[in-house]
């Protein structure tokens, strides 16, 4: 078996053309995702910021829902950013109509909790774990979790609130560090999949 693992990027919508230039530069092979036989092929996914509520329903309009809950379910590594951290979310505050989840972190997670659009920012955040000094996280229209349960790891706050959380091989953040340059989360998440393997 190669070294190399095969991670996906849940490519219904969102940003997934950066998180498969920061997974390859994080020696994976990345592949887009977007049916339930693709997602049957990788040891791994990451679920892209975009639009939580436009990805939920895509992804049940293209039979992914049940498949990415029983792959999670079962140990799956991934990685959710922004959007993809309300998706693995347990629970929504606020949900909109008709939103589901596919679950996997024992969080309830706050959507748009940051601000609108026009209040993105970057920040510098220390995330545990990760070696060589905080990542530069830029939050758009970033949520943020509320609370964690038992099983749910804080692995870094901002401003007071919880925006990175790992359960077992679950891991998300409310900010986006593929379009930084910096790929080291990525490369965290990739050794976790290879630990997994």
């Amino acid at each position: 078996m190669s070294d190399t693992p095969v991670i996906g990027v849940l490519a219904l919508q969102g940003d997934v053309r950066e998180h498969l230039i920061a997974l390859a530069s994080a020696d994976a092979l990345a592949r887009p995702v977007r049916r339930p036989e693709e997602l049957a092929e990788v040891d791994g996914l990451v679920v892209p910021g975009g639009e939580s509520t436009t990805m939920s329903k895509l992804a049940a309009l293209f039979g992914m829902l049940e498949p990415l809950r029983e792959r999670v379910a079962a140990g799956m590594p991934v990685y959710g950013t922004c959007a993809g951290m309300i998706l693995l979310a347990d629970k929504i505050l606020d949900p909109r109509s008709g939103q589901e989840t596919i679950g996997g972190i024992d969080m309830i997670v706050r959507r748009n909790a940051f601000g609108r659009q026009n209040e993105s920012f970057e920040a510098a955040v220390e995330v545990a774990g990760i070696d060589g000094g905080p990542v530069e996280g830029v939050f758009i229209r970033a949520p943020w979790v509320e609370s964690v349960g038992a099983q749910a790891r804080v692995v870094a706050e901002h401003g007071g609130h919880i925006v990175a959380v790992r359960q077992g091989n679950a891991l998300a953040t409310s900010f986006h560090p593929e379009l930084t340059g910096d790929h080291r989360l990525h490369a965290y998440f990739v050794d976790m999949v290879r630990a997994a393997r």
